[in-house]
This record gives structure tokens, sequence and C-alpha cells, in this order.
């Protein structure tokens, strides 16, 4: 399933190439709220939350989030909403606005492995099926943090860790993020055969037969940049 992709940055849908470069930027956002409104699945991301001192207000780390507007498309679109979830509140408040589910990245880390005791705490608040684990990889491991941190973890050993409190994987293989080169199926097979649970995949992909390549690996497929530039056609 393609699942595509809005992020937002400033108020605007926005794809940055590895995270840092701005490539594009678009203030029409509702005019891909409605080209995507046909998805069975929208993933909506909020980078200024992301980045920020702590996701959680207006001044933190010196950005403005973008939760109203969140909240708006959430209400429209079948969203798995991400970016500075990083408390029980926050992931609550998203749900409550009409997220289907939450993405949670960082905050499923501490001290350099995943963090189970906060695990448990989310799972016990708004449920197992409505969390998505975000295990982000560079090189290998485990990167946190907008991807700045990079931990002596596995993908595959952050999988088996946190799968009994996620029902959802979103791999996101950062070394072909934005690229549009293609994705890297042996990292994304090898996260695939260490969960029961469903996974998406995310970086570099490209053109439908990725698309229908990973189908049929039973791996969803989230999609920006390649959608954004015209490389891949979708209807509407």
């Amino acid at each position: 399933m393609l699942i595509p992709s809005i992020d937002l940055q400033g108020g605007a849908v926005v794809q940055l190439i590895q995270g840092k470069r701005l490539a594009i930027k678009d203030d029409d956002v509702f005019g891909w709220v409605r080209r995507f409104e046909h998805f069975p699945k929208v993933q909506l991301i909020d980078l200024d939350a992301a980045m920020s001192g702590d996701g959680l207000d207006g001044a933190a780390g010196g950005r403005a989030d973008n939760l109203p507007l969140v909240c708006q498309i959430a209400g429209t679109l079948p969203c798995r909403v991400g970016g500075g979830v990083r408390t029980i509140e926050r992931a609550s408040d998203l749900l409550a606005a009409g997220a289907r589910a939450v993405i949670v990245g960082s905050s499923l880390f501490k001290a350099g492995k995943p963090d189970l005791e906060f695990a448990r705490s989310l799972v016990a608040r708004v449920g197992r099926e409505r969390i998505i684990a975000a295990v982000d990889s560079r090189g290998g491991q485990v990167v946190i943090h907008g991807w700045k941190t990079v931990l002596p973890v596995t993908p595959v050993e952050a999988v088996q860790a946190l799968e009994p409190y996620c029902g959802e994987f979103l791999y996101t293989h950062v070394d072909t993020e934005g690229l549009m080169s293609g994705t890297d199926f042996e990292a994304i097979r090898l996260v695939r055969s260490a969960t029961t649970r469903s996974v998406t995949a995310a970086g570099g992909i490209t053109t439908k037969d990725e698309i229908d390549r990973l189908a049929a690996m039973d791996v969803d497929a989230v999609v920006g940049m390649a959608i954004y530039t015209g490389a891949l056609k979708i209807d509407g």
C-alpha cells in the first residue's frame, strides 16, 4: 500500500533532503489534503514539533509547532501522526483530535536503549494498536533526535524489544531518505522478518515497482519526495 506523507514546517508542506536541506515548500497545504483524501492512510509529520526542544509548546526550542493545523488535518484525513510525540499527553491529544494512530520515535529510547517503561505507560493510556513505533536507521544503527544521535542498537534489536508495545513499526532508512535513489530492500527484509507486527517502510522509495516489491514483502510504503516532484504519479 502507498501511504503519502505530509510533512509540515512553518505551516507549509515541505520536503527535506536527508532531513536537513529544503527541497520543496508549498503553502497550499489543503490542496494536498484534497489530493490525498481518497487514500486509506496518510502520514502526517509535524517537523517543527519534532525538531523543537520538547515538542509540546510553541516556544519550545525556538520553533512554533503546527498543532492546530495538525489537528485540523487529522480531523479530515485518516492520519497517522508523528513529530514531537514525547509525552503520553501529546499522544492522547493527537488521538483525541482525530489521529488514527500516533508515531512515536525518540521517546521510545533512553540511555542508549529502548525505554520499555515509557512504552508500557503509553500502551496503558492509549492502547497498543494505536501506537506506531518509529525505528530510524543510518549506517545500520538506530538514530534518534532528528537522526543526530546514533544508538548502539540495531533496527532488528529495537524492533524485537518494542514489539509488545506497538501495533506497527515505521522503519525509515535514513541513508536513502529524500534522495529518490531507491531504498534498501535487504534492510527492510530484516526488519520485516524480526516482527509479526505490521511494517511500513520509508526512505528513498520512488517508483511503483518498488512499492509493489514492498507489498510482496507485506510492507507498506511511505512516499513523499517522489510524489511532490511528480516522479511518482498518483490519482487526484
